[in-house]
């Protein structure tokens, strides 16, 4: 890739970070109430898109060789209960994939 194709890459990837940022600030005026759909997208999506997150990756988990999933049942047991005891996701995540890291490279 040349220099001016990195700069352009760059460059659009900016944009549509700006864009997707500040269009919802556009489309919704602060005088109209949010529509009800949107409120609902807003309660559902985190959690739908976190249990998409859990199936991808728990696909290519094999239960019969290995160590039997064993790390990764582990480490959903850090991220549950990180997350039952502070319910912050991000604080969830990181310790469960630092658990899960921490299994594989030194237990397991």
């Amino acid at each position: 890739m040349t220099l001016s194709q990195r700069i352009v890459t760059i460059a659009l990837c900016a944009l549509a970070t700006v864009i997707t940022r500040f269009l919802p600030f556009l489309v919704f005026s602060p005088q109209k109430p949010t529509p009800r759909y949107v409120q609902y997208l807003g309660k559902a999506l985190p959690a739908a898109i976190f249990g998409m997150l859990v199936v991808y990756c728990l696909k290519n988990v094999s239960l019969l060789s290995g160590s039997h999933g064993l790390p990764e049942a582990l480490a959903i047991a850090v991220t549950a209960g990180l997350h039952l005891w502070k319910r912050q996701m991000l604080l969830s995540i990181a310790g469960g994939t630092a658990a899960y890291m921490l299994l594989v490279q030194l237990v397991f």
